[in-house]
């Protein structure tokens, strides 16, 4: 039975919905962020392990980062070729699982962000993406992990929401916690006119205790925990979880 993180289809369909213009349009002030908070002295090589179609990516490159983005959906990386190309930027694209993927180099930065960890129901395979991440550093670099911790979804959970797009496609979401507070089970409804399309997935929820100690167990020497990617404390206003895991 193929995983839904493997489902070409529901990454197709939902793309319109993760990647909207307003989304594209706050990368560079991401990126911005990234900088400020990781203090980057210049250029360096970064790899964005889930890159999804490039938004993070194509942006460093912009800046004059060496750049590889590592997917396994071939239509993202087929859009961040596009618009790689379009812009004239030089970046690497790779199709590979993140629990498999090695890299051939060493790099300076490697990012996971918007959420792209925790899909592995073995809680082991999910490990195995943050051994990858730190075989992938040179000594002393950085890995950049930002998702939705466990803390601040317990704080704003709602078991049910919608939201609609301009071009009037209804996105309903019904979400479980399991697991004792450790899995995230979710019912996403597209409805477009007529069409009706569901699709269920589920991940995993991490608070910043237990991704300090997943990080710490896998060989990061220091991890440092944000609440956003301006580097606030992890506290009650705390907006993400953004670990900060350097390799001695």
């Amino acid at each position: 039975m193929t995983e839904w993180h493997e489902s070409d289809d529901f990454w197709t369909e939902m793309a319109p919905f993760m990647f909207t213009e307003e989304r594209w349009a706050g990368t560079p002030a991401e990126v911005d962020q990234i900088e400020a908070l990781l203090d980057l002295g210049g250029p360096a090589a970064v790899l964005d392990l889930g890159c999804g179609p490039g938004r993070h990516a194509l942006e460093f490159a912009r800046r004059g980062y060496v750049v590889t983005g590592v997917d396994r959906t071939a239509v993202y990386l087929a859009e961040a070729r596009r618009r790689a190309r379009d812009a004239g930027l030089e970046v690497t694209w790779i199709e590979a699982d993140l629990r498999t993927f090695h890299a051939g180099q060493p790099f300076d930065l490697v990012l996971n962000l918007y959420t792209a960890f925790g899909y592995f129901e073995p809680p082991d395979q999910n490990l195995a993406v943050l051994r990858n991440a730190l075989e992938a550093l040179r000594p002393g670099g950085r890995l950049v992990l930002e998702l939705a911790g466990k803390e601040i979804l317990a704080r704003i959970f709602r078991e049910r929401s919608w939201v609609q797009n301009e071009a009037g496609v209804i996105m309903v979401e019904e979400r479980k916690v399991e697991r004792d507070w450790s899995m995230m089970n979710n019912l996403w409804i597209k409805l477009d006119g007529e069409r009706r399309q569901e699709y269920r997935f589920s991940h995993w929820i991490y608070s910043a205790a237990e991704l300090r100690a997943m990080l710490g167990a896998v060989g990061f020497a220091t991890v440092d925990i944000y609440g956003d990617m301006q580097g606030r404390p992890y506290d009650q206003e705390a907006t993400r979880l953004v670990a900060v895991a350097r390799k001695a």
